[in-house]
């Protein structure tokens, strides 16, 4: 029977989540990158060789990159857009030499992911990130104050939400800020909002329309290499999979996965598959999104979200929240048999708790949380497997 390849990432030797811990959680992968190598330049293949030997000298795989980003050029299909499409080919080349074959990548403007909260506190005393959309439109209106936004409220939601910025302290204030322009993963560097509204600047022109029409011209430049060097590529819904900062979205929905796939119908065009970006949104069929899509998964983050009437959402633990995590592993679990093909799956933004509260680490990616949420996971997939059986 074919089993969920059980990975976690891995931000290189600075992460303090060590490979070791990883190989000890039981994990045979690792998701990792090369997040030195600046956005839009070649991976080359002693780069990568480094790192891969580096992985498998504590007995594990390099099972998947996550990721290798995408330039904003590309994105806005401006400045030196061509030059570093050539690149990107050139990266999935080398990759591909390597025997690294599984690519991830998303296509969101300017942010990688959005939380107002990254150490909210829950009632048993562990953290969780959070995405409220209060705090986010206070931050968009009044500490960004990004132009045009005033625009996108009504003047009594105005009236309230400034109501509450002036309640907010100023310790309130600068966590909230902080928390918003966090640093991209792998990076320590956080954004500033100058850097922000100047590249906002640069998709003033570009509407959801145009942004999908550049998503499948980028795809149609690299697929073909993809697929002559056996290579998987695999998009991340967006996150939060709704518009944040007047920026378009393009990867939210079942219908932008059906619009996608049908527009570039190559087998190396494929999903990074994350049951929590698409559950924030209450009108995605998760289960059923497997079903329509399987063939074309070929990377899993399995975590859960718990959304409210107000359209804010925390992240939950594993088997809870508002997807039916045993649907959806019962599907995957199918999905593998039919196809007899394992994934690769990693637990993906953990509570922080135990001894990891005394610790630094990256929103989400701490050991002891995505532990539990592994253990949890695995159990079920267990479960599941032996109900089929």
């Amino acid at each position: 029977m074919q089993r969920l390849e059980q990975t976690m990432r891995w931000y290189g030797e600075q992460d303090p989540v060590q490979l070791q811990h990883i190989a000890q959680a039981g994990c045979t992968g690792v998701v990792s990158a090369l997040h030195h190598v600046p956005v839009g330049e070649i991976w080359e293949i002693d780069e990568i060789m480094y790192h891969k030997e580096t992985i498998e000298e504590e007995g594990l795989q390099w099972s998947v990159v996550e990721s290798l980003p995408v330039h904003e050029d590309i994105k806005t299909r401006s400045g030196d857009y061509l030059r570093y499409i050539e690149n990107y080919k050139q990266s999935i080349i080398n990759l591909a030499a390597c025997d690294v074959r599984v690519i991830t990548y998303n296509f969101m403007p300017i942010l990688d992911w959005l939380r107002t909260d990254v150490s909210k506190r829950l009632p048993n005393k562990s953290e969780a990130l959070l995405f409220n959309k209060k705090e986010y439109a206070i931050f968009d209106l009044f500490l960004l104050k990004r132009p045009g936004a005033m625009d996108d409220y009504s003047d009594k939601e105005i009236e309230v939400l400034r109501a509450d910025f002036e309640k907010m302290n100023y310790r309130k204030r600068k966590t909230l800020f902080k928390n918003m322009l966090y640093a991209l993963p792998g990076s320590d560097v956080p954004f500033t909002a100058r850097q922000i509204l100047a590249q906002l600047e640069k998709y003033k022109d570009i509407d959801r329309s145009k942004l999908k029409e550049h998503l499948i011209a980028f795809l149609n430049a690299i697929t073909p290499t993809a697929e002559q060097h056996g290579a998987q590529l695999a998009i991340h819904p967006d996150d939060p999979p709704f518009s944040v900062l007047g920026l378009p979205r393009v990867w939210s929905t079942a219908a932008d996965v059906a619009e996608v796939i049908s527009a570039v119908p190559s087998k190396a065009n494929g999903l990074c598959f994350c049951t929590g970006s698409f559950g924030a949104r209450a009108d995605n069929d998760i289960p059923q999104m497997i079903r329509d899509y399987g063939d074309r998964i070929y990377f899993l983050h399995l975590r859960n979200t718990k959304r409210d009437a107000e359209g804010n959402f925390m992240e939950a633990n594993h088997l809870e929240g508002d997807t039916d995590m045993y649907a959806v592993m019962t599907e995957v679990v199918q999905l593998m048999q039919r196809e007899n093909r394992s994934i690769p799956m990693r637990p993906d933004h953990g509570h922080k708790m135990l001894d990891d509260l005394k610790k630094v680490t990256y929103p989400g990616y701490s050991a002891i949380g995505r532990l539990k949420g592994l253990a949890e996971l695995r159990g079920l997939e267990y479960a599941v497997g032996r109900a089929l059986s």
